[in-house]
């Protein structure tokens, strides 16, 4: 898809467009390296400041991975999924969240437009379940599959398993998310404690006064586990996604060690900057995580137009253009997303 987008726009347009996938990307890098950052200390006890720098350099583990080839690192990601999937379930599962109100819950209501810290945390939670600079690389791993191009039968079926195997991710992605806040909302609506921060929830779980009968170190501990996987695999993720980019919008073939280096050296300067100014404050890092989501929401229209307007022209797809409703449904959700972006922008900054 960055080829394409390159082709189909000005030298100028594709440049913009780079850049902004190009932020998204260290959007992403700055979740993960904070995230596994406050993971690292809470499982090893040791200053935020240390376990950022130890984030920041497994950019190179990862470099070594990728000699692997392509089908292992896919089993790595599905493997550190898999991971934070079985522990946010079980800890749910311990939990014991009213199924009602979970249901009544995935019904939007009036007040996250009228709230702005509600909207602002909904667009963040979209921008962490659909990352713009992911829908470059779900195109780019769709051509590694072997199919034959001039059997249309061979490309139906290439792309019915490619639309399913998107799907799945993007649910799992979704379910994830989702038993993050369900588990939230189940062990601490309702306290009178001051909880929304990773280190409240990790201390939380085991602390009986907060959580009951079920507060145990160990959930504490697989909760940290889920946070370090979390980020590996969207380390993962932006190393590929970066490399297609970068060859696609701009035909620059930089090796690939030099551009995640280039990428993880933007990204963790400002976090670093954050944590010594702040003092290893984890609640004020953990604000800027949130706006990094934020980001990727804003930054997600960018990627989502050029998809649906490529996928939907006959000239480009043939046969397997979109269907219609899918294409009508594809805009309608792009431009709620545009205007809810733009709303929230202005609020910002009428606040400001």
């Amino acid at each position: 898809m960055a080829q394409l987008t390159r082709e189909k726009t000005s030298k100028t347009g594709g440049i913009i467009l780079w850049i902004i996938a190009e932020l998204a990307i260290m959007a992403t890098d700055i979740a993960e390296i904070i995230g596994s950052g406050i993971a690292i200390k809470l499982l090893f006890n040791i200053p935020l400041i240390i376990g950022i720098l130890i984030t920041a350099a497994d950019v190179l583990i990862l470099l070594l991975l990728m000699k692997l080839g392509f089908r292992k690192i896919e089993a790595i990601v599905a493997t550190l999924v898999s991971v934070i999937l079985l522990v946010f379930l079980y800890e749910v599962f311990l939990a014991k969240p009213s199924v009602t109100g979970i249901i009544e819950g995935y019904f939007p209501q009036s007040n996250i437009i009228t709230n702005n810290g509600m909207l602002y945390l909904s667009l963040g939670i979209v921008g962490a379940t659909v990352m713009p600079h992911d829908l470059y690389l779900g195109s780019s791993i769709s051509q590694t599959r072997k199919v034959n191009r001039k059997d249309k039968k061979e490309i139906a079926k290439a792309i019915k398993f490619s639309t399913i195997d998107s799907n799945i991710q993007l649910f799992l992605a979704f379910i994830v998310n989702s038993l993050l806040l369900i588990l939230g909302a189940a062990l601490f609506y309702g306290t009178n404690s001051e909880l929304g921060r990773f280190v409240d929830l990790f201390n939380a779980l085991s602390n009986k006064q907060v959580v009951g009968a079920i507060a145990s170190p160990i959930l504490s501990m697989l909760f940290a586990v889920a946070l370090l996987s979390s980020g590996q695999s969207s380390t993962i993720t932006g190393t590929l996604s970066g490399q297609i980019i970068m060859e696609g919008f701009i035909r620059l073939k930089m090796p690939l060690w030099a551009q995640r280096l280039l990428t993880r050296l933007l990204s963790v300067t400002p976090v670093l900057i954050f944590a010594f100014y702040y003092h290893d404050n984890e609640a004020k890092i953990e604000n800027l995580l949130t706006f990094s989501q934020v980001f990727l929401s804003v930054a997600l229209p960018f990627a989502i137009i050029p998809l649906v307007l490529f996928t939907s022209d006959e000239k480009i797809m043939g046969q397997f253009k979109n269907k219609k409703w899918v294409k009508y449904c594809a805009w309608f959700a792009t431009i709620v997303l545009i205007i809810l972006n733009i709303y929230l922008i202005v609020q910002t900054i009428a606040e400001a």
